[in-house]
């Protein structure tokens, strides 16, 4: 019997409790599995085992026989400390929290090697979706060239209505919110900043260096107009919320709108879904796709993580390394090379004069183009006379 802790019972750690109690997964793990303890600062007398509740981090802590913590508080304070601490006292660490993961990872997984403990993140990036351990593991024979995910299930859904359904985004966002898929404060979605934190955690997996995700160029989904998105249907994409990162001699990374080609699968990922295409050298292009959020899909991947811990507990751990990069290691923004889509009233002449060649297309008594590859601070220099509406990268895949 192992012996495991929850800290905190919102809906991904009740969602975790639920998925053991249904089964202890003692074929899976070698070893039934037994939650000793859930750590949570409210009270929850109608629950069937409420005397396994404490609000004192330190019965955790100072508790021998717990092998593994499952971390489900999310936000750095206090899951950082607490993490550190667990992992020097000797204890297993599962966790969802991609903010902790990004802001710390590099410094909890070198503890973790240290003390022959694994840290395990699956659910930080896709909710349920196997994309870490497929990174880890089994696309190692791969040069990783590139990725490109739709990885916030939130801004996924409201880019979707606006697609389908013709709605505004303030439209969607409220429809989101009525829905539980986005926040009171959407802030951290709809910004862009919830993907950073996900893309930056796969581009450190992917190269083994350390990405700071304070770095990265991150722009949300706040100005795409319903105009936006029915004239890139017209022209054959969809408008998603995309991270991306490339390894050139420079991590070329970013989060932004992208307009996707329908033949391309992330255009087929709607509503709250997520997907994530990983190039490889010699595998080519696959696709990880499923929920990206939801109680029982990121919970789902915890215990997967759980399971993962136990069936090692007298082995030595697959360790995850990242290293602290000698100077910065991303590539500016303005030297990025892109396609770009572009909306504007300016004359045909006008367009040809400048790009050259591009095909200009007339709709709802707009110019409408999509550039040549470009560095970023050329098109902006080139850009800027025709006063455009609208400019949005494209994705090649």
């Amino acid at each position: 019997m192992v012996k495991i802790a929850i800290m905190g019972y919102g809906t991904v750690g009740s969602g975790v409790y639920d998925i053991i109690k249904a089964d202890n997964f003692a074929y899976e793990a070698m070893n039934p599995i037994e939650i000793k303890y859930i750590l949570d600062i409210r009270d929850f007398p109608d629950h069937p085992e409420k005397q396994i509740f404490t609000k004192d981090f330190n019965d955790i802590l100072n508790d021998d026989e717990i092998y593994c913590v499952v971390e489900a508080m999310g936000g750095l304070k206090p899951a950082y400390e607490f993490t550190k601490a667990l992992l020097m006292a000797g204890k297993n660490v599962v966790t969802s929290n991609k903010e902790l993961v990004a802001t710390h990872g590099p410094e909890l997984l070198k503890i973790a090697k240290e003390n022959n403990l694994n840290y395990l993140f699956e659910a930080s990036v896709g909710g349920g979706i196997p994309i870490i351990k497929p990174l880890c593991s089994s696309l190692k024979a791969n040069t990783v060239k590139k990725i490109a995910g739709i990885l916030n299930g939130t801004t996924n859904f409201i880019l979707t209505q606006m697609i389908d359904e013709g709605m505004s985004f303030k439209d969607a966002l409220k429809m989101a919110q009525d829905n539980g898929y986005a926040e009171r404060d959407p802030s951290a979605d709809i910004e862009g900043h919830d993907a950073c934190r996900k893309i930056a955690i796969l581009a450190s997996l992917a190269w083994g260096e350390y990405v700071n995700y304070k770095d990265i160029w991150t722009e949300g989904i706040t100005k795409i107009t319903l105009e936006d998105v029915e004239t890139a249907s017209k022209l054959g994409y969809s408008v998603k919320l995309i991270g991306y990162c490339q390894k050139r001699e420079k991590l070329a990374i970013w989060v932004s709108p992208m307009l996707v080609r329908h033949s391309c699968p992330l255009s087929a990922a709607n509503g709250v879904f997520n997907a994530i295409l990983v190039d490889g050298n010699y595998l080519g292009q696959s696709m990880f796709y499923g929920q990206g959020a939801g109680k029982f899909a990121t919970a789902s991947a915890m215990v997967a993580d759980v399971i993962e811990s136990v069936r090692h507990i007298n082995a030595k751990k697959a360790y995850i390394e990242w290293n602290m990069p000698e100077k910065n290691n991303i590539l500016p923004i303005s030297e990025s090379e892109n396609r770009y889509f572009v909306r504007t009233k300016a004359e045909k002449g006008s367009i040809k004069k400048i790009f050259g060649n591009v095909s200009v297309n007339e709709i709802n008594g707009e110019r409408v183009f999509i550039t040549d590859i470009i560095k970023e601070c050329d098109f902006e220099s080139k850009v800027k006379p025709l006063s455009p509406i609208s400019k949005i990268r494209v994705l090649d895949a």
